[in-house]
């Protein structure tokens, strides 16, 4: 029997556009992101730090986050109404979640609570993690535990943990198929902890991107990587200052975030990382189809890596420039526009 052709509805269009209309225009979050750093390819969470892969989630991507967020109330209410005692609201922070950041308030999170009074460890304050899952990846929680079935929630348990100076997590899983719920009481682990940091600092300070996971485009996890066009198919970045040959993160010291302008001898705000500014360089890395032949004041003259490749040079504001700018091929010179 032949499939039936999928119906569109434009009431559902506008639902999903109208989560896209409240997403936010930001190139990314200001830090490395707890939630992250359980992924093993650095490569990728440099790329994410340094605003190389914007968020552009569908309108339906951003209600299937909600739904998340909806079901963390819910727990909550639950959770309280069996005598369990959470707080998942900072009041110093007008009722915010609470945050916690390390490494020059680079790298972090904030927390869906913290709970006392579980049945498995009644008197021990813990770290509490709340997540929904699909029946295939339920279906392997159940099976295997988070520390092999999500290790990224796993290692974001871990830094919460640290980082708040608490020594239990409890992981509450609920399947968004059968309403089941799952749990795990989760210790920490100074060793992973330990660990965990040291690789959020490589990637910190790193200067330019780490090694590549994989040299298969299409592979896993390249294949469906959101970075993959940036790091395999050589695309150039949006431009920001954290892209900038000039920008430094400020990773010693109690932060808040601080970003330096090298050039300008100056902190750059969020807002100014955003716009960048008319002398903005492109960290060289990040032009991989060509190779940097010479560096000046404001400017670097690049020669393309292909056979008999001319040369351009990226200067400030101006873009990308030279009588061999046209020798790019067009979805370079259409990712070269949009970035300036």
């Amino acid at each position: 029997m032949a499939k039936l052709p999928g119906f569109r509805s434009p009431t559902v269009d506008a639902i999903y556009r109208l989560y896209e209309e409240r997403q936010s225009p930001r190139l990314g979050r200001r830090h490395l992101g707890a939630s992250l750093i359980g992924k093993e390819c650095t490569r990728y969470l440099w790329y994410v730090f340094r605003w190389c892969v914007t968020p552009d989630w569908s309108g339906r991507m951003l209600r299937l986050f909600d739904t998340g967020e909806r079901e963390e109330a819910r727990i909550v209410r639950e959770l309280r109404a069996i005598g369990i005692e959470v707080h998942n609201a900072d009041p110093r922070r007008a009722g915010r979640q609470y945050e916690y950041y390390t490494l020059g308030d680079h790298f972090g999170g904030s927390l869906d609570g913290v709970a006392r009074g579980f049945l498995e460890a009644p008197k021990s304050w813990a770290v509490c993690e709340m997540k929904t899952h699909n029946d295939k990846s339920f279906k392997a929680l159940r099976e295997k535990g988070v520390k092999v079935a999500k290790p990224e929630h796993h290692a974001q348990m871990q830094v919460y943990m640290a980082l708040a100076k608490l020594k239990r997590a409890a992981y509450i899983a609920v399947s968004k198929a059968t309403d089941f719920i799952h749990f795990e009481w989760i210790r920490f682990d100074k060793k992973e902890w330990e660990r965990l940091r040291a690789k959020a600092e490589r990637v910190l300070r790193a200067t330019e991107p780490l090694t590549r996971y994989s040299d298969d485009p299409f592979g896993i996890p390249c294949g469906w990587c959101p970075a993959k066009d940036v790091c395999h198919e050589g695309a150039v970045p949006p431009v920001s200052c954290r892209t900038c040959v000039h920008s430094t993160p400020i990773v010693d010291g109690d932060g808040p975030g601080l970003w330096r302008c090298e050039r300008k001898g100056r902190y750059i705000s969020a807002k100014d990382q955003e716009r960048a500014c008319d002398e903005h360089l492109f960290i060289p890395a990040l032009v991989p189809f060509a190779k940097p032949v010479e560096a000046g004041d404001g400017y670097v003259l690049y020669q393309l890596r292909k056979k008999n490749g001319g040369r351009f040079a990226n200067v400030g504001a101006t873009g990308f420039v030279g009588e061999d700018v046209d020798q790019l091929d067009s979805a370079t010179l259409r990712a070269l526009g949009e970035s300036n």
